[in-house]
This record gives structure tokens, sequence and C-alpha cells, in this order.
């Protein structure tokens, strides 16, 4: 029988919850947490999102997603406009206190990444980002 560590699925899983860890406890002093911290990541590449886009490409539950942008909208980091295509719609914009919160978090958050990612040197690290890229953009357009 295989060992737990064979085992490509769960070794995946366990890095994930750590690297979740990691995060969390990194955002811990701001009040946010990972799912906040990756909803603003994609609204700094977009000009906005619909919660229901939102939901689907962070894979997150639709119900989840109005909390967080509630949380987000609090703190000052994104605020819900009016759609220009349809103004009874409402897209979820970053604002600029949002572009400063992630600005001044960059250098710590690549500090989470760097701990996690210790064992590799750069060339391996640089690998592995390529192949999860390339499985997780397979993931998003099934």
């Amino acid at each position: 029988m295989r060992g737990l560590h064979s085992d490509t699925g769960y070794l995946l899983y366990r890095l994930g919850l750590r690297s979740g860890q990691l995060f969390n406890t990194f955002l811990q002093e701001s009040g946010l947490r990972l799912r906040h911290y990756a909803l603003l990541r994609f609204l700094a590449t977009s000009e906005g999102a619909l919660q229901r886009e939102l939901s689907s490409r962070l894979g997150y539950d639709p119900s989840a997603i109005v909390g967080l942008v509630d949380d987000l909208e609090k703190l000052g980091f994104a605020e819900r406009r009016p759609s220009p295509d349809d103004r009874r719609s409402r897209i979820v914009v970053l604002t600029e206190d949002g572009r400063v919160f992630l600005r001044d978090t960059d250098e710590a958050g690549l500090r989470v990444t760097n701990d996690l990612l210790q064992p590799l040197d750069p060339a391996e690290r640089d690998t592995l980002h390529t192949l999860l890229q390339r499985i997780a953009e397979a993931e998003l357009d099934s």
C-alpha cells in the first residue's frame, strides 16, 4: 500500500492547507483572511466584476462572496458600483485604499511564499509555479 506522501493529491492538499495557514497568520493583523486577499488580488487585475463572476472565478459560494465584499467595503478596500452594462447590476471594484493595501502587503506575501518554498532552489520554484499555473488554467477552462 502506498504511503500518504506518495499521493500527489494529498501532498497538494496538505501544502494548500499550510500555505493558507501562513497567509492567514500574515493577514491576521489587518483583520482579513486569505479569501479576502484572493478577492482583492482578482479585483486588482480587472476593472471590476459582478459578484457572480467573482464566485465562479474564485470558486467561492455566492453567499460567501456577499460577506467578503461587505467586509472589504467596511475597510474601504472595495466598493459596489452600478454596472456600466446594466444599471440594475452592481460590480465590485478595488478602491485606491485597496490598491495601497495590496502594495503594502506584497513584500510580506512574498516572504510567506518564500518560507513555504524554502526547500526549492529558484529554478525549481519557477518550474513548480509553471506547472501549477498550467493545472489551474486547465481547471478554469473546464
